[in-house]
């Protein structure tokens, strides 16, 4: 399943195994700010090079934003869907054979596309919008796992050329914070409730399998409580901002800074990041950051 002087003040004091520093890659991030949310995910993509480095002509890309509520845009409990729709095109635009959207909800489906804007949103950019169907579950072997030795994950995420994985910044009432490795649980069949007991070390068994070509967070708008449902705006602030990079520890690192959190107190990212998935310490990241 393979797959082609702020940040140090916040990870003052990190004190992890030297096997885990050699272990995580150089890494790059892109913020970008203060534009429509297509410009945002634009623009943070040309800086890491264009997506052309990512999406090569023919190549087929599963996008998998969160769209797991029935849940209004503006109530930032799901992906942007203008955001969603620049990124097809873009994928598009580098010359991919298709573009699959899809998430396994956890409101009604038929709700959660509809509202949420993204079925439209993504149709009108060029995308095949999907839903989950049950019989395209693959139980998969999880050689890296801790606690989770195996687990069926969906079909599509395992057969796409690229992935790219494009959650949206919000709190949430188990994990803390949802970003990259959280949303991966859109493509988990089986009984995902389960692996809320000890659900940080299982959410790392599940990322050590499912592995993005590209992370690209949504902090357009921002759900700072109530997560993962929400549904007030008085929870929601807008941020204006997209987080993009290859790197996934690394982009939920810096993810975790918009609740004014430090990336090593999360138990989620330390493990990851043991596990040599990425690089925690921010001050160790090419920080590229855009104003527009």
């Amino acid at each position: 399943m393979d797959r082609r002087e702020f940040c140090k003040t916040l990870t003052a004091g990190l004190v992890l195994p030297a096997a885990a520093w050699t272990a995580a890659p150089a890494s790059k991030l892109v913020v970008v700010r203060n534009a429509s949310p297509a410009e945002l995910v634009r623009k943070a993509v040309q800086a890491l090079g264009g997506m052309s480095q990512f999406v090569k002509k023919g190549q087929t890309v599963l996008l998998k934003p969160n769209i797991g509520w029935d849940r209004s845009p503006e109530q930032a409990a799901n992906t942007n869907p203008e955001a969603v729709a620049e990124v097809v095109k873009m994928c598009l635009e580098a010359g991919a054979s298709y573009v699959r959207v899809l998430d396994r909800t956890c409101n009604q489906a038929q709700r959660c596309y509809s509202r949420s804007g993204i079925e439209k949103a993504a149709a009108a950019a060029g995308a095949q919008v999907r839903h989950i169907i049950d019989s395209r579950f693959k139980e998969v072997q999880l050689p890296q796992g801790v606690l989770l030795k195996s687990w069926p994950l969906y079909r599509d995420v395992l057969e796409a050329d690229v992935f790219i994985n494009m959650p949206v910044a919000k709190h949430h009432s188990i994990s803390q914070y949802t970003l990259g490795f959280k949303n991966i649980m859109g493509v988990m069949g089986g009984d995902r409730g389960s692996i809320h007991n000890k659900f940080m070390t299982k959410i790392v068994d599940i990322n050590s399998a499912v592995k993005p070509t590209l992370t690209i967070i949504d902090a357009y708008r921002v759900m700072l409580r109530n997560g993962p449902t929400g549904g007030s705006l008085a929870d929601v602030a807008e941020k204006k901002t997209v987080i993009a990079g290859v790197d996934r520890v690394a982009v939920d690192a810096y993810g975790m800074t918009l609740f004014g959190v430090k990336p090593e107190q999360v138990e989620y990212l330390r493990l990851a990041f043991e596990r040599g998935l990425g690089q925690l310490d921010l001050s160790r990241v090419s920080i590229e950051e855009i104003n527009s």
